[in-house]
């Protein structure tokens, strides 16, 4: 019997990475096959597996969870907190809030609940999903503004602890009937962040250390950082502390110090990503009877509806005013309210803890969940696209090799291939614009090594190796992208014909360039430009119109934009 069980569930994860290349073909996300297989397996599905393990499931759902937003924060670059912290932590709270209330009442009308129940809905589903952020963030291929990116990235990572305090304060309420459980509740909130923030912040620091200080086999370094993560995940949640807030913190400070064997670390961290992902849904796909969403499937696709459409861009428009996004920042935002695992596992709390209408609960939430993933999984990158939030980004490495010694310092081995029309035609290396500080290792081509020399031609189809710096792959990127990049992100059409520095002056640009710019001074730079216009924050791909011409944020450094595009024929940001 154990066998079988294995066996089934080998096969189970062997069909949904089967069908996962179905995710980029037909624009479903990924997590909704993942979905799907499970339910397909469950009772009422083909698999026929009768699964009711609550208790199991929210183990595997935390731990699955924990390994994921330890990933997202190892990926989380430490300059988009400059740019995404408050607006991320205003939607993490005042947003999380304004969603679960408008829940409620929608709940309340279409299934005619007691409000402590609806409102039980509204604190559940009030959350938005890192799982399901960082899979289609990463995953569709987007390079978004650094000021969306970072604002859903770090309020996925850190909603949870709003969502949990609702959840249990609620179910308390429910279960007891002790109305002044909100104080109680108001102190675990407190805890939560405070002792989440603490601990995820200390227990970076220590994973840093000892990874550092340890002399290990490479293939130990990812299995000691998610071992460790897993352990400050696990304190936190003793202490009584917020602990996916914890681990996501400790990624980050992990992903943004130097670590020893740090790409290898974060190649197989992918994977553990990929995994804890598929067991994730799968299991969540078991324990659903799909027979029982069919009754509250009309109430519940008008809560889902209303919750895209309706609440979440209120929560949005009302705790993001202050931060100088603009009109297509803020309808993508609310658009990318997306509901994943975390809903469900918080839905959980209430059948363990046996509370009357605990079924219809988890059901409700499993359906929010479904139509979120169909409707806004489905058309987020196409979204994105049609809303122009991209900004140009070069080619990732194929493979990131760290060297591990002393007097190579920092440096990794980086390949890159040649591909695209750009490299359809040979050129000498010698022609190539690679940055300073770099040595090309060698050149790969029908699988022999070619010495580089100045005279070697190059071409669609070869590899080359090269010694160089982490902070220097985006250059390398733009330098040997040859992937088919749509016509308005060249560089040329995205950033315009001109390249100015950030500290010319107006009056400079308009004797230069024969423009007028007679509604602003001409001793204001280029930079006190941007700055006035995103309230002091600016990304690249931010633009300015000023009269006749655009201005295009080419290269930012800190809060300051250091390099400009300049384009005369502009269009409406």
């Amino acid at each position: 019997m154990d066998s079988l069980l294995i066996l089934i569930g080998a096969l189970m994860l062997i069909i949904s990475i089967v069908l996962s290349p179905l995710s980029s073909r037909v624009g479903m996300p990924v997590l909704l096959i993942f979905l799907i297989v499970g339910m397909l397996m469950g009772e009422d599905g083909a698999g026929g597996i009768q699964f009711d393990n609550f208790e199991l499931a929210f183990l595997i759902g935390n731990l699955a969870l924990a390994v994921i937003l330890l990933d997202g924060g190892m990926r989380t670059r430490a300059d988009t907190f400059r740019v995404g912290l408050r607006p991320a932590l205003m939607l993490a709270t005042v947003g999380v809030f304004i969603t679960a209330a408008g829940a409620a009442i929608i709940a309340h009308w279409v299934f005619d609940l007691h409000w402590q129940t609806a409102l039980l809905i509204g604190a559940i589903i009030s959350s938005t999903d890192a799982a399901a952020v960082f899979a289609l963030l990463q995953g569709r291929g987007l390079h978004l503004n650094e000021r969306v990116s970072a604002t859903l990235e770090i309020e996925s990572g850190s909603n949870d602890p709003m969502a949990i305090f609702l959840t249990i304060v609620l179910v308390t309420m429910i279960a007891n009937q002790q109305a002044h459980a909100g104080w109680q509740g108001l102190i675990m909130l407190v805890q939560q962040f405070g002792i989440g923030a603490v601990l995820g912040v200390t227990g970076g620091y220590a994973i840093v250390a000892v990874a550092n200080r340890m002399r290990l086999t490479p293939a130990l370094y990812p299995l000691l950082v998610v071992a460790s993560g897993i352990a400050v995940f696990a304190a936190t949640n003793a202490l009584g502390g917020s602990g996916f807030l914890a681990i996501y913190l400790a990624g980050v400070l992990v992903g943004n110090r130097h670590v020893r064997m740090m790409p290898m670390i974060l190649q197989v961290h992918d994977g553990l990503a990929w995994l804890a992902q598929l067991c994730l849904f799968l299991i969540l796909g078991l324990l659903v009877t799909p027979s029982e969403l069919l009754p509250l499937a009309g109430g519940g696709l008008v809560l889902a509806l209303a919750l895209i459409f309706v609440i979440r861009p209120l929560a949005v428009l009302t705790t993001l005013w202050p931060f100088g996004f603009n009109r297509r920042e803020l309808g993508f935002i609310s658009w990318v309210g997306l509901r994943g695992a975390v809903p469900i596992v918080l839905a959980l709390f209430p059948v363990m803890a046996g509370l009357p209408e605990a079924t219809l609960v988890f059901h409700v939430a499993f359906f929010i969940v479904l139509v979120s993933l169909l409707i806004q999984g489905t058309t987020m990158a196409p979204l994105a696209r049609k809303l122009r939030l991209e900004v140009p980004a070069g080619e990732d490495p194929y493979r990131r090799l760290p060297l591990d010694v002393a007097a190579a310092g920092d440096h990794e081995l980086m390949l890159f291939p040649l591909r695209g029309e750009q490299w359809q035609a040979s050129r000498p290396l010698s022609q190539l614009r690679l940055p300073p500080n770099t040595a090309i290792a060698g050149v790969f081509r029908q699988r022999l090594c070619h010495q580089p020399t100045p005279a070697l031609e190059v071409t669609s189809g070869d590899v080359i190796a090269i010694f160089a710096m982490p902070e220097l792959l985006p250059e390398l990127g733009k330098a040997l992208s040859g992937r088919h990049i749509p016509g308005y992100l060249t560089e040329r059409s995205f950033f315009g014909d001109f390249v100015l520095n950030g500290d010319a002056l107006l009056g400079d640009v308009e004797q230069v360039y024969g423009i007028d710019f007679d509604e602003l001074p001409p001793e204001l730079s280029l930079a006190e430009c941007f700055a006035r216009r995103t309230k002091g924050h600016p990304v690249v791909g931010d633009q300015v119109v000023l009269g006749p011409v655009t201005l295009v944020a080419r290269a930012t450094d800190a809060d300051r934009v250091t390099k400009v595009g300049l384009k005369v024929d502009h269009q409406d940001s």
